[in-house]
């Protein structure tokens, strides 16, 4: 691939995710993520707002809301529709397409003033720019490095990681084909290999840094996810 054409994808991707930032800063500001609203309902909210915003009409992903003890399930796990409580932990996670490029983006929104709520809310972008700066230090870190430095920052902060990586590949859609290896494509404790790099058609991989941390005592987690290696 040329200097070019890799010029133009990671302008690509820097675009989508900047549209879904607005987007994002747009569903906060009509407050579409509220108490006394459904999962599903803030969902088709948002989706809706995404098409009137942006004309955008395909996921690449499933879209999730979850609120209360829901934030602890994984993404593939699929709990029962819940109406956000008054005190409750939400969290937001869409990948909408914008232009043939993927966006993935994770937000969390809590409602009251418990103080271990609103510490979550504080952590999740500390802990997430804290793992950027791990990654932008080592030119050769892998996936078993970066998941292990997450995870160890989650701890220290008093969180446990609520699913098996913390973070995938991201590109054009859909950037599931474009790697062969599943494992070589999240950032998991099985992934031994260098993060940075081309995959087999010779196209630089880009990454997005995913947070899901839980509190399962108590029952809450929080969810927060941008690019990794592009700003």
């Amino acid at each position: 691939m040329s200097d070019a054409e890799e010029a133009r994808r990671v302008e690509g991707l820097v675009s989508a995710q900047g549209k879904a930032v607005e987007l994002f800063a747009e569903v906060e500001a009509r407050g579409l993520v509220a108490p006394g609203a459904g999962e599903r309902e803030v969902s088709d909210r948002i989706r809706d707002l995404a098409n009137e915003m942006f004309g955008t009409t395909r996921h690449w992903h499933k879209r999730i809301v979850r609120s209360g003890p829901n934030t602890l399930f994984p993404y593939r796990d699929n709990p029962p529709d819940r109406v956000i409580d008054e005190d409750d932990v939400a969290f937001v996670d869409f990948g909408p397409i914008f232009e043939e490029y993927e966006a993935d983006f994770g937000r969390t929104y809590v409602f009251g003033d418990d103080p271990d709520k609103r510490r979550l809310l504080d952590d999740l972008p500390s802990v997430f720019d804290a793992g950027r700066e791990v990654f932008a230090a080592d030119p050769d870190i892998t996936g078993r490095r970066l998941h292990a430095e997450v995870s160890r920052l989650a701890a220290e902060a008093g969180w446990e990681i609520g699913t098996w990586h913390t973070g995938h590949l991201v590109g054009e859609f859909p950037h599931e084909t474009n790697e062969g290896a599943r494992v070589r494509s999240y950032v998991t404790p099985d992934n031994d290999t260098r993060l940075r790099g081309v995959d087999r058609a010779g196209r630089v991989r880009h990454w997005i840094l995913e947070l899901h941390f839980v509190d399962r005592e108590r029952e809450f987690g929080g969810f927060y996810e941008q690019l990794l290696d592009l700003a």
